[in-house]
């Protein structure tokens, strides 16, 4: 293995850990639905490194159709910034639907007291209309949102990956290439997955009960808030 190579595998790890980092629409959407769809643990993890995988895998299959095809770097860099928009405004879109269910499910959600009498004797009782009602079968609703959240991934590029990375190292072997994609894979998973988990972790350690029949809308604003942050501030 040559230097080079080694070298942009360094580089990649790098790349991949702050390139993930700094990208709060890496973990933020997955940490805000686990809470508002109560996802177990497990369904955490599947949704955020499948959703992980499409994202990578997509701007890998992209590279390599480049280098295999000889197309200039800059029309990649286009095509990746094209599809980049696409994913910030979908991102966008579903934040704001879901911010606007979820402000509807609160509203539906508040709690009220009712008053009653029998034969002379008043008393009330405070309670709240949920939708859920899962415990009536034993079953939940299935949500089509892990299926919403992994195709805006596919279409979200990993914009260093091919410029900085695929290319240069084309320049040795193309074995390189798949190293240095499979190290950038690997941690930029590593990341998103560790931020989530942990994140997640210490949420349960935080007592918000009174705050549960907000999560919805909490998640939407968050969701809405990376999409912008995305198209209008470039993170």
């Amino acid at each position: 293995m040559s230097s080079e190579i080694t070298l942009l595998m360094l580089t990649a790890a790098s790349i991949g850990f702050f390139h993930t980092i700094m990208g709060p629409d890496h973990y933020l959407p997955f940490i805000m639905m686990a809470q508002s769809g109560q996802w177990s643990r497990k369904k955490t993890t599947i949704v955020t490194l499948l959703c992980g995988i499409g994202h990578v895998l997509s701007s890998i299959f992209l590279g390599f159709i480049g280098i295999t095809f000889g197309i200039a770097v800059s029309k990649l860099e286009f095509f990746e910034s094209f599809r980049g928009n696409i994913a910030a405004w979908a991102l966008i879109a579903f934040g704001l639907v879901y911010l606007v269910w979820g402000v509807r499910q609160a509203w539906k959600n508040k709690p009220h007291t009712h008053f009653h009498s029998h034969g002379g004797d008043k008393h009330a009782h405070t309670h709240v209309h949920t939708d859920d009602h899962s415990h009536v079968h034993g079953q939940k609703k299935k949500s089509i949102t892990p299926w919403v959240l992994f195709a805006i991934f596919v279409f979200g590029p990993c914009e260093p990956l091919i410029p900085l990375l695929m290319y240069p190292a084309f320049q040795s072997s193309m074995f390189g290439v798949v190293l240095v994609s499979l190290v950038f894979g690997l941690v930029t998973l590593a990341t998103m997955l560790g931020m989530v988990l942990v994140t997640t972790y210490g949420i349960e350690l935080i007592p918000t009960k009174k705050m549960e029949r907000y999560t919805h809308a909490f998640a939407g604003a968050t969701i809405f808030f990376c999409g912008v942050s995305i198209q209008f501030l470039g993170l």
